[in-house]
């Protein structure tokens, strides 16, 4: 958390099948991580037919264009990965593979870690460490998620590191011989696996204990996805911390009926702005996307 990366300029614009993105970034083919469809409310969407613009609908398009218009005259670097649960298109930024400081969001895959330990039966969980689960999900703790770091870490701190990379973040690097949670660099793309492993891969009454949680987050963290607005039901996990080179401001998430869509998006800004410019560039990028979806 001492750290800050510096803007790389945006992309080009492509054309894909009628359909424009401003910014050149990666639109991927439908994937098997959804919920099943007993657990996923019907998409109420403005959907075309299939065969004019997939995977992506038209709608979900024209604001990712508008996004990178945006992003284009905001501050610092911003990765960010959009994906459909539901219909099973996904798109990647440029920078979605850059790696960025984490801050808080590694919380979240502590959350998920835990449980998954717990769950297989490796460590049993008291109620002072769900207590502390809580906090570091609600409020974003730091006190929290030092306890738990320490009791839970292992031998050469490296405990929470290998589950990470089994739920997805196998870009994350720690930036200390003895990782700490506080002090590590993960993408955008690590991030959006993390959010979908903990909604697809979890038992049900952690992934529910989990989207509860997120979507009753302190108003410390009512930013980021959040900005997707009330109707869309959304819940996140933000990370924001001054480095030596500048801020980074995080958010990873997800909105819509059944958690349709998640979204994870990292700002790290340098000498470029400030706290309030990525606070402002992160959720006005989930009002882009995901606002009246």
């Amino acid at each position: 958390m001492r750290r800050g990366i510096v803007g790389v300029a945006l992309g080009a614009s492509m054309l894909l099948a009628g359909c424009s993105i401003g910014d050149a970034g990666r639109v991927a083919a439908p994937t098997s991580s959804t919920l099943p469809s007993s657990t996923v409310s019907a998409p109420t969407t403005k959907t075309p037919p299939p065969a004019l613009c997939p995977p992506l609908d038209c709608d979900m398009r024209e604001r990712i264009s508008a996004v990178n218009e945006y992003l284009a005259g905001r501050p610092g670097t911003v990765g960010y990965v959009i994906r459909d649960r539901v219909g099973g298109g996904t798109f990647r930024n440029n920078n979605a593979d850059t790696r960025i400081w984490a801050a808080s969001t590694v919380k979240l895959a502590m959350a998920v870690d835990l449980f998954t330990r717990a769950d297989a039966g490796s460590i049993d969980l008291s109620a002072s460490d769900r207590d502390r689960i809580q906090r570091m999900l609600h409020s974003s703790d730091n006190d929290a998620a030092d306890a738990l770091w320490q009791r839970y870490s292992g031998a050469g701190q490296t405990e929470y590191n290998t589950g990470f990379a089994q739920y997805g973040m196998t870009d994350l690097r720690p930036q200390t011989e003895l990782p700490y949670w506080g002090l590590q660099k993960c993408t955008a793309d690590d991030l959006d696996r993390l959010i979908v492993h903990a909604l697809t891969a979890l038992p049900e009454a952690d992934t529910a204990y989990l989207v509860k949680q997120m979507q009753n987050v302190d108003p410390v963290q009512q930013w980021g996805v959040w900005g997707a607005g009330a109707a869309e039901e959304p819940g996140n996990k933000d990370g924001w911390s001054e480095e030596d080179t500048g801020w980074v401001v995080n958010s990873v998430g997800f909105a819509g009926p059944g958690q349709r869509y998640t979204l994870a998006i990292m700002n790290s800004l340098g000498d470029a702005g400030g706290y309030d410019d990525g606070v402002e560039t992160v959720t006005h990028v989930a009002a882009l996307l995901l606002a009246d979806r």
